[in-house]
């Protein structure tokens, strides 16, 4: 299990089994763990997600797909506590979604 600091300083943690499943769900993700970790300690976008969720995006200029943005959705629990739920690539962060930190 990896476990970074989230921008707002709680712990996220990424499980083997999440980043199985985000590899199973999303084939592009294979191998980039790293990446998923980075977004969520330096993003330079965090966006409100579903249901109490957060989504951290960060954009790199070469990825396994194109240019495109990491986009890594978790949870914070309390102040103490947070996991990934999964991450994607996106072309681009999403237009509707509100923005709750900018770098």
């Amino acid at each position: 299990m990896k476990i970074v600091p989230a921008i707002s300083g709680i712990p996220i943690r990424l499980t083997p089994e999440r980043f199985e499943h985000i590899e199973t769900r999303h084939p592009e993700m294979e191998g980039q763990e790293a990446r998923i970790l980075e977004t969520l300690s330096s993003p330079d976008y965090v966006q409100q997600g579903d249901a109490g969720t957060l989504m951290a995006l960060k954009l790199y200029s070469k990825t396994p797909l194109t240019r495109e943005f990491c986009a890594v959705v978790h949870r914070e629990i309390g102040n103490e506590d947070g996991f990934v739920l999964t991450a994607y690539f996106a072309s681009k962060p999403s237009g509707w979604r509100r923005v709750v930190w900018k770098r």
